[in-house]
């Protein structure tokens, strides 16, 4: 598969960046229970699907991956960026961690119980999107479930927005349209987080987290 001129593009600036990411949000989900209470659920409903291998995909430098490990899951991470990877192979040398792109994993057919994106796919043009979400239901075993956290568009009738981010180019997503794109590929929204933007957040974007499963 040819790779498209976005995904080299993000690669290279989290290549960059990587460094000043990883001393910035190592800690974050300490302080945000919310989003570990949301990794619970989504732990356990792995566990009650029969415990399958988990991706953490756009993983980073590894810290959501080592947390879904300590909740019992068998997690293992994939990025885009060489040198995210680097240091996550550093700071969890006990786990596993693959450069990969979203859209031509590495992985088989039906093999996952469980993958986790959390704002991965924010760099992805919306034409591509649909890509990467058939690539999510190719790699799930039947039951297994997908949790994809994103910031939502603020209006329905412009279900992608720009916006700036710190990185790279960045979408945001009418959670509708996205849950209706999950649809598509074979994918069924069981529940979603709704987070509100806080007085203190330099954007004032929602942040949204859907789970939903492989029929």
């Amino acid at each position: 598969m040819v790779e498209h001129a976005a995904l080299s593009a993000t690669r290279e600036a989290y290549d960059a960046a990587a460094p000043t990411y990883t001393h910035l949000f190592r800690d974050s989900l300490r302080d945000s229970p919310l989003d570990r209470g949301i990794l619970g659920v989504f732990a356990e409903v792995v566990r009650a699907g029969g415990d399958g291998q988990v991706a953490d995909l756009g993983c980073g430098p590894g810290y959501v991956t080592a947390y879904l490990d300590e909740l019992g899951l068998s997690a293992f991470g994939v990025d885009a960026s060489p040198a995210m990877i680097k240091l996550a192979r550093q700071a969890y040398p006990g786990l596993r961690f693959d450069v990969g792109s979203m859209t031509a994993l590495n992985i088989a057919d039906g093999v996952l119980g469980g993958v986790l994106s959390r704002w991965s796919i924010i760099h992805t043009p919306p034409q591509e999107l649909p890509v990467i979400l058939a690539e999510f239901h190719r790699v799930l075993a039947p039951g297994g479930h997908l949790l994809i956290g994103f910031s939502a568009s603020d209006d329905p009738a412009h279900p992608t927005q720009v916006f700036d981010h710190a990185v790279a180019p960045a979408y945001r997503w009418w959670p509708d349209h996205l849950a209706a794109l999950l649809h598509e590929s074979g994918l069924t929204e069981v529940a979603r987080m709704v987070r509100e933007p806080q007085p203190t957040d330099r954007r004032q974007f929602k942040e949204i987290q859907l789970l939903a499963r492989k029929a």
